[in-house]
């Protein structure tokens, strides 16, 4: 039997790299307190008026910088999607710190300020995503739920959520967790028009 002080000790241990922001450490899936990097999908524009996918490199960049390194977190609150909102440090450098002055990721203003000079040095630097014109990653994520609403409101109701485990599981109306279910596209989640199609793409049923 696990004793209190385990169930509920701060993640530690080896990390893997979901997205700039969201990792895994010691098998434990966490986020990143205050800050918000680019989603994988997302796009920014160049100088010179390319698009570039500053979101993969975002996370391939930090993969680089963290992947199977060891961190010691702090965690100070779990979000809607079930993970850890914590604070990792790796050699006693805050990693969060870190990500937003070299510009892999954002000052998250919405629930901390603790990391806006550190913004605002690298913006005046040019440094990383500054030197790019680049979407607010919660705008971003903003837009296309209003996509996906969108989509939904076409007949494609069935949604295709991913857990905190990563497992996809599609919910059809009428079942017991469908409409508290949200569907975040940007997270690779996505709505279908058919359970045959669901299954096709790599989804199981829900159980209720």
């Amino acid at each position: 039997m696990l004793l209190p002080s385990v169930l509920f000790a701060d993640p530690a241990g080896a990390v893997r790299i979901i997205d700039a922001d969201t990792w895994d450490v010691g098998g434990e899936r966490v986020r990143l307190f205050g800050i918000d990097a680019p989603e994988a999908a997302q796009t920014c524009q160049r100088n010179d008026g390319t698009a570039w996918a500053c979101g993969r490199w975002a996370t391939a960049e930090v993969d680089r910088r963290y992947g199977g390194r060891q961190a010691l977190c702090e965690r100070l609150d779990r979000d809607r999607y079930g993970r850890s909102v914590t604070r990792c440090h790796i050699d006693g450098v805050d990693v969060a710190r870190q990500l937003v002055r070299d510009g892999l990721s954002f000052a998250y203003r919405k629930y901390s300020m603790d990391y806006d000079l550190d913004e605002k040095g690298a913006a005046q630097s040019g440094r990383g995503l500054h030197g790019t014109v680049v979407q607010a990653p919660a705008a971003y994520r903003a837009a296309q739920r209003s996509r996906t609403a969108a989509t939904s409101v076409s007949g494609c109701t069935i949604k295709g959520n991913i857990s905190s485990r990563g497992v996809r599981i599609y919910h059809v109306s009428g079942q017991h967790h469908y409409r508290r279910t949200k569907i975040d596209t940007t997270k690779g989640e996505r709505w279908f028009c058919s359970a045959a199609e669901a299954r096709a793409a790599g989804w199981r049923a829900a159980r209720r």
